[in-house]
């Protein structure tokens, strides 16, 4: 038996190696990367391949979203900057070739967009087409609160937002429903415990942390990096209100609880003066807004949503906060020219403001005007009779969207501190008497307002 050479079997097995490393790299090259989507070749010569990933993504996310007639609209707030610094030069440049990847290929993890629910309803066979592009997708879904009410915790789930991955790019797509208020509503991105937490940074999602409401936006076809998508008409508009978008849902479970303890008067005086309240607080938010001044419900109608989701029958009125900030002397005249005459008018602009319109029958409307004073907030009162101050002081807070009455309107994020302030521990029992001097947790006495200002701080009509 011949003796093998030792050099000559080391130098096959190096050779055998060497090949099988050059067709592995061949077959991911040529074919993997094709099917996934991990290497694709640069777009404009002044970019990095990951650059050119991205967009690259975003191309054949938006060929897969066409193939199945979806309209979606860009919201990604990194682009939309971009975008709005030039929206002069994209709105007018034609559809031509562009020099180079501006928009697109900025550094990001995701590209973000947004769907209205009513526009499409096959997601079955999308996902389909996904898989085949080589995308894995990600589902998020959670309950309707469209669904939600006193006698009505339905609990049916409905999709939310959905992620598509491709290489190392992701989009997120952010399903957006119409609500009674005439109004755009995403919820909240929360993960089932069985999804992949890895899946993609979603701490650095931009949209999903809390659940969003929006004004129903126009939109603007362009072309954006030789990619024609649609975006808010008003990039600078949605990317403003983005910052404020927050919502909190009513809290039907709590409410229905409340009323199983303290059944809801379901009296004609009742029914009738919540139909007038609703109809009141309807007209002041259309008065406030087109003034552009931002108003929350605060108050009996603040408790009113926070402990029952409805106005309070025996409240009698309904009742606003305004930041001094925001006053504007057209409030008046909008007001009256609306139908709502001046009841009183308590405080001045530098202090202790208060407004007061007349609406239909006994029916009010109060505003208070709110200053901000070391670390808390305060709104003033006025007693006609002898010009006694008082000052009702709040922590500070900020402000969310919540739906009311089929309204979208303000009201404190801190909602429970807002309302223990003014209500004490014990809001939760209905209190029909009520001493707007004395009653409220929060209540400090002020002074007194000098004689000889008394024309100009209290007036009634």
């Amino acid at each position: 038996m011949q003796k093998i050479n030792k050099n000559v079997v080391l130098a096959l097995l190096s050779l055998t190696s060497l090949v099988f490393l050059l067709f592995q790299l061949y077959y991911y090259k040529f074919y993997l990367s094709q099917k996934n989507g991990a290497v694709f070749s640069k777009v404009r010569g002044s970019q990095s391949g990951q650059d050119s990933t991205r967009w690259h993504v975003v191309r054949k996310f938006l060929g897969l979203i066409s193939s199945h007639n979806i309209p979606v609209y860009l919201i990604d707030p990194l682009i939309l900057g971009l975008v709005n610094k030039d929206i002069e030069q994209i709105r007018s440049s034609p559809d031509g070739p562009s020099p180079e990847c501006k928009y697109f290929c900025a550094p990001r993890d995701f590209t973000t967009f947004a769907l209205l629910d009513k526009t499409w309803k096959h997601e079955v066979g999308l996902f389909r087409t996904a898989e085949k592009m080589g995308f894995q997708w990600l589902k998020i879904i959670n309950k309707d609160p469209r669904l939600d009410g006193m006698d009505d915790l339905s609990g049916i789930e409905i999709p939310l937002h959905y992620i598509f991955k491709l290489a190392s790019h992701a989009i997120h797509l952010v399903v957006f429903y119409e609500r009674s208020g005439n109004y755009l509503w995403h919820g909240p991105l929360r993960l089932k415990q069985y999804m992949d937490r890895k899946f993609v940074p979603f701490r650095k999602l931009h949209f999903g942390r809390y659940p969003g409401a929006y004004e129903k936006p126009e939109f603007l076809h362009v072309s954006i990096d030789d990619l024609k998508v649609q975006i808010p008409k008003n990039p600078s508009s949605f990317l403003e209100e983005m910052s404020h978008s927050r919502f909190l849902e009513c809290r039907y479970r709590e409410a229905r609880a409340f009323f199983q303890l303290y059944p809801d008067d379901a009296s004609l005086d009742a029914v009738e003066f919540r139909k007038k309240a609703k109809s009141l607080l309807h007209l002041a938010a259309l008065t406030l807004n087109n003034l552009g001044v931002k108003f929350w419900l605060s108050s009996g109608t603040c408790l009113g949503w926070y402990r029952q989701c409805n106005v309070i029958p025996h409240s009698k009125d309904v009742d606003l906060g305004v930041f001094i900030r925001d006053y504007k002397a057209d409030i008046i005249p909008a007001f009256q020219k609306a139908g709502l005459p001046l009841k009183h008018k308590f405080g001045k602009v530098e202090d202790s403001l208060e407004l007061s319109f007349q609406g239909e029958d006994d029916v009010k409307l109060d505003i208070f005007f709110f200053y901000e004073e070391g670390n808390h907030i305060w709104n003033g009162g006025t007693q006609a009779k002898s010009g006694k101050k008082f000052k009702y002081l709040f922590p500070k807070f900020t402000l969310c969207w919540t739906e009311f009455v089929e309204l979208k309107v303000h009201v404190p994020c801190e909602s429970l501190q807002y309302v223990e302030a003014n209500y004490g521990p014990d809001w939760k029992v209905p209190v029909k008497i009520w001493d707007w001097k004395s009653s409220p947790s929060n209540v400090q006495y002020n002074g007194v307002w000098p004689v000889d200002e008394w024309d100009d701080v209290i007036q009634i009509y």
